[in-house]
């Protein structure tokens, strides 16, 4: 029995009984939860480490994880970059091998061009090969006939005529010259050149002594071609002073003339080995020519014969000049004359400004006159209107 202030428990009371019981229950309940919040504060306090490093663990494995799905993005990429590049290359591969074939095919195809055009060209050059001996056996029948024209006199002219004529048309217009003309002696030159005064027209001989150069060719030895170039200076001495007599004719043609020869080697041989006929020449006012120098001669002749027409023209040219200067005086004096008419004209369209001006002002101010009605008394009643504003 427990006595608590005016309460008495008895335990042999049953209800007491379970009260008892149950405080005791509670309370040990109470003992047990107090108990266990320690402890669980104790272990949240020993766990609080282990979930720190939990934490940190699980954060190591995310990172891991990600760089795992980076590894294999990676590998998968390498892998697609690695297909492209096989790809790639094998396409190349192929491309390359087909141009490769293109170009042996393309090479084989030259080279069989060239082949053929080497042969064509080949042929080509034996059918000209096979002409030219053709024209050179026709050439040496064309040399035997050559000789043969040469050898006689007339014919040997001709041929010079011939080479003569060709250069002279080349080198001068076709109104400065002439061929065959016949003199007032009664000789007929081979060519004659109409310079103008002086010197005057000048006559061009196309023979030559063509027997005396062939034989000093044919000589051997030394007194032999020594005979030969005698009898070769005394025959072109003949023939220029042939020439001196028969084409140098006073007031009719200049002081001298010229001999033509249409053969290099006759020329080079004078100059060389006879220039005593070449003085014997100048003396006789006969020049020597071949025809290399007859070409440069021919063309010193047309640059004399312009400057002597240019001076033919000069008076011509004097007299335009003077009309010229006298129209470009007829042109100042009217222009003169308009620049008057123009001041004038403009001095007048100025007064007609001017006038036209003060007709506008005074028209404004009739535009500004104000009427009204006067009194009869007003000034204005003898007819003076007066001027109420401006």
């Amino acid at each position: 029995m427990i006595q608590i202030g005016d309460i008495v428990l008895e335990f042999s009371d049953p209800a007491v009984l379970a009260g008892a019981i149950g405080a005791a229950v509670l309370l040990t309940l109470l003992i047990l939860s107090v108990s266990a919040l320690r402890a669980a504060h104790r272990s949240a306090r020993a766990m609080e480490p282990l979930s720190h490093h939990l934490v940190q663990l699980g954060q190591t494995v995310q990172g891991l994880g990600q760089g795992q799905e980076r590894l294999a993005g990676g590998l998968s990429h390498v892998s697609d970059m690695q297909a492209r590049a096989q790809a790639s290359m094998l396409e190349a591969m192929e491309r390359r091998l087909e141009e490769v074939q293109k170009g042996m095919a393309e090479t084989l195809h030259g080279t069989s061009t060239r082949t053929a055009r080497s042969l064509g060209e080949l042929q080509q050059k034996l059918e000209q090969i096979d002409r030219a001996q053709a024209k050179i056996e026709k050439l040496s029948g064309d040399v035997l006939s050559l000789q043969d024209i040469l050898s006689n006199k007339q014919t040997r002219g001709a041929f010079g005529e011939i080479q003569l004529n060709d250069i002279v048309a080349k080198a001068l217009p076709s109104d400065a010259y002439s061929f065959q003309t016949t003199l007032a002696n009664g000789r007929r030159a081979d060519c004659l050149i109409r310079l103008p005064h002086p010197p005057g027209p000048i006559v061009i001989d196309a023979k030559f002594p063509l027997e005396a150069y062939e034989a000093l060719v044919r000589a051997e030895g030394q007194e032999a071609q020594a005979r030969a170039l005698r009898e070769l200076g005394n025959a072109v001495k003949v023939h220029i002073r042939a020439i001196a007599e028969r084409y140098i004719v006073e007031g009719e043609t200049a002081d001298g003339a010229l001999m033509f020869l249409p053969s290099e080697a006759v020329y080079a041989e004078l100059h060389a080995r006879l220039p005593e006929v070449v003085r014997f020449g100048f003396d006789q006012r006969v020049w020597i020519v071949s025809p290399t120098t007859c070409m440069a001669t021919l063309n010193t002749m047309r640059a004399v014969m312009k400057d002597a027409r240019m001076r033919e023209q000069a008076g011509e040219i004097r007299k335009a000049l003077k009309l010229l200067h006298r129209d470009v005086e007829i042109i100042e004096e009217r222009a003169g004359k308009l620049e008057t008419h123009l001041r004038q004209a403009n001095d007048d369209v100025s007064g007609l400004l001017t006038a036209s001006a003060r007709a506008g002002k005074r028209a404004e101010r009739l535009d500004h006159f104000d009427f009204e009605e006067l009194a009869p008394g007003d000034p204005g009643a003898a007819g003076v209107v007066p001027l109420a504003r401006r």
